[in-house]
């Protein structure tokens, strides 16, 4: 499955199949919090919510490619990401896109 973020496969002709998304809420953990905190004094990178969020979009990825699959896609363009706040310590990410078949 090929995915883009521009607007059309470069020399290709294509044919709109529709929205695909996938989307995964995730959690903090009570260890990865504590360390943040102590982080959040000394300040920097807090590396596990970093990776948490890098794992979520690889998820979220995942699950919008194979929404594109079941529909018969050849691709997915114009992806995006988006990420909000679901209630206090939870996150979503959500990846989508327009599926497209070659003609």
């Amino acid at each position: 499955m090929q995915i883009f973020t521009i607007n059309y496969v470069p020399g290709k002709e294509i044919e709109a199949i529709g929205l695909v998304t996938g989307n995964v809420v995730q959690a903090k953990h009570i260890g990865r919090d504590l360390m943040a905190g102590l982080k959040n004094i000394a300040g920097g990178e807090i590396v596990s919510y970093t990776d948490l969020l890098n794992e979520s979009r690889v998820i979220a990825r995942d699950r919008m490619i194979a929404e594109a699959e079941s529909l018969g896609a050849d691709a997915v363009i114009s992806m995006r990401f988006d990420a909000a706040s679901i209630m206090e310590g939870t996150s979503e990410i959500l990846a989508y896109g327009t599926a497209v078949k070659f003609k």
